[in-house]
Parts: structure tokens; C-alpha cells; sequence
């Protein structure tokens, strides 16, 4: 994966625009030429850096940095010097960064009854049919001794899944789930993605039962997808893996036969993220192979 492409779908792009916004900001405190050029470039690749890292923070906190800066950029076009609205700008960019940080942080997973997991996916995760290649949730069931419910379907949506979770019986404590990817690059609205998300979590929320969701990695101006998504699991209390441990995987040599659809490699590199992350729920087992 090329690097720039993982700095930006990763979220990361997002803490380097911030960065770079902060520079500008205390760069407008020095009248020198030089600084104030420096400010000027610092400012626009920190803006853009921001924007297409489709970082999903709540929109009252976009409308109050986009008004400070707004205020900040006529003070500094009528070049007028406002200390005050400097370290104002440096001060709301460092909350914003202070917001997102939590959300780049690996989930605690609670420990669990039983040695078994329910995965709903894509063809991320249910591989294109190669016999040959075992699919991450096979591989945590050969080495773990993992009892493996696995509802991935190639081409599946969020709204296919649900259907198919009303027509299983699902008794696993931990559910996993890797969807929405087929939506975000297919025609579902981010108003039907949340209809229809909201309505998978509430089949399986239950008393006793974990769920755990990757995060979904966003295209530029795709905000409101993640931002459906990480509401949606505050209120069903679903733990998010962060977008960087997918991609992380991706961006691996070899993981992938087009970019996204993972190879053998990749399938195992997949299965040693998932494990690191719900691997301490589960209680220890003498009964793994290689």
C-alpha cells in the first residue's frame, strides 16, 4: 500500500494537519517574513492533511474550529497581531487532538465464558473461495481451539448481514464484526447505513455478550460514515478496533491479491491482529496446533 494512502485512510493524516495547524498558529506570533511564508504552507497542507483524513469527530466540534479559524485568517489577512487568537487556535487544535486520540487506542475486551466466537463479515474475511487458503477465522480456530460461528459472506452489506443473523441462532458471548466496506464503496447512503447498522447492533446486543467491530477505513469526505459508526457503538457499548489495525495488515508485503482482498499471508496477519486484541478474553487451553 503505498505510504500516503495508509497515512491518510489510517486516521493518522488527521494528528499530522493538526500539527501543522498548531505550527502555523505559533508562527503567527513572529512578525519576520520567513515565519509568516512558513505559516501560510503550514496552514494550508495541516488543512488539508485534516480534510481528507475523513476523521469523524462530531460536527459541533468542526463548526467551532473552522469559526476559530475563520477569525484567525481575517486577523491575519488585514495583518493584524492577536496573541489572544493565536494561542485560541493552538488551544481548540490541541482539544481536537485530545478528542480523537481515545479512538486510535486498541479496545479492552472483557474475559468471556467460553472458548468460542461468532465473526460477520465480507469477502475480507470469507476470503474468494481459494480452497487453499484458510480464512483468518479458520486459522484462529486450528491454532486456539476457538469454537468459530463464521457468517462472512463475499459481497455482503450491512443490511444482508442483519438478515442473516435473524435466520442463526447466535449463542457465542463474543461477536466480531467486519462490515460495511461493500456499503461505503457501494450506493447505500450514510442515512440508510445508519438504518440499517443500527438495526444489525440491536439484534445482537444482549445481556452477556461482547461486540467488537473494526473500524472502517474512509475515502476522503466520508466522514458521516464513520461518524454513524462510532455513535452507533457508544450506544451499544461496542468496543472499535481502531482503522489502523486493518490497514496495518493491508499495507503488509504480500497481504493482499488486489489491494483489498486478503492472501494467504494476509488471512494470517489477520488472525494475529484479531487474537492480540480478543485473544485475552478467552480462558487459557492446552488444545492449539500450529
Amino acid at each position: 500500500m503505498n505510504p500516503i494512502v495508509y497515512h491518510i485512510a489510517s486516521g493518522q493524516s488527521f494528528f499530522t494537519g493538526c500539527t501543522l495547524i498548531i505550527l502555523a498558529a505559533m508562527l503567527s506570533l513572529n512578525d519576520k517574513l520567513w515565519t509568516r511564508r512558513m505559516m501560510g504552507l503550514s496552514f494550508l497542507l495541516g488543512v488539508i492533511a485534516v480534510v481528507v483524513s475523513s476523521t469523524p469527530l462530531p460536527w459541533w466540534s468542526y463548526s467551532v474550529l473552522g469559526t476559530v479559524i475563520l477569525i484567525w485568517l481575517l486577523v491575519q489577512f488585514r495583518k493584524r497581531k492577536q496573541r489572544g487568537l493565536s494561542y485560541a487556535m493552538i488551544v481548540v487544535w490541541l482539544a481536537a487532538l485530545g478528542m480523537e486520540l481515545p479512538c486510535h487506542r486498541l479496545p479492552h475486551v472483557e474475559p468471556v465464558s467460553e472458548r468460542s466466537m461468532t465473526v460477520i463479515g465480507d469477502s475480507v474475511t470469507a476470503g474468494l473461495g481459494d480452497p487453499q487458503t484458510k480464512t483468518w477465522p479458520q486459522l484462529l480456530k486450528q491454532k486456539y481451539g476457538i469454537a468459530v460461528q463464521d457468517l462472512s459472506r463475499v459481497g455482503a452489506t450491512v443490511s444482508s448481514a442483519r438478515k442473516q443473523v435473524i435466520a442463526t441462532r447466535i449463542e457465542s458471548p463474543l461477536v466480531l464484526l467486519e462490515i460495511g466496506g461493500n456499503d461505503i464503496l457501494g450506493s447505500t447512503t450514510p442515512a440508510q447505513f445508519e438504518a440499517d447498522l443500527n438495526a444489525l447492533l440491536k439484534v445482537l446486543a444482549a445481556p452477556g455478550r461482547q461486540l467488537v467491530m473494526l473500524e472502517l477505513p474512509l475515502p476522503p469526505f466520508y466522514h458521516q460514515y464513520g461518524l454513524v459508526q462510532r455513535q452507533l457503538a457508544r450506544k451499544y457499548g461496542v468496543k472499535l478496533i481502531p482503522k489502523r489495525v486493518f490497514l496495518s495488515v493491508l499495507a503488509g508485503g504480500g497481504a493482499t491479491l488486489d489491494s483489498i482482498h486478503l492472501s494467504r499471508a494476509g488471512q494470517q496477519q489477520m488472525a494475529d491482529q484479531i487474537w492480540e486484541i480478543v485473544g485475552p478474553a478467552y480462558p487459557r487451553s492446552d488444545e492449539t496446533s500450529d
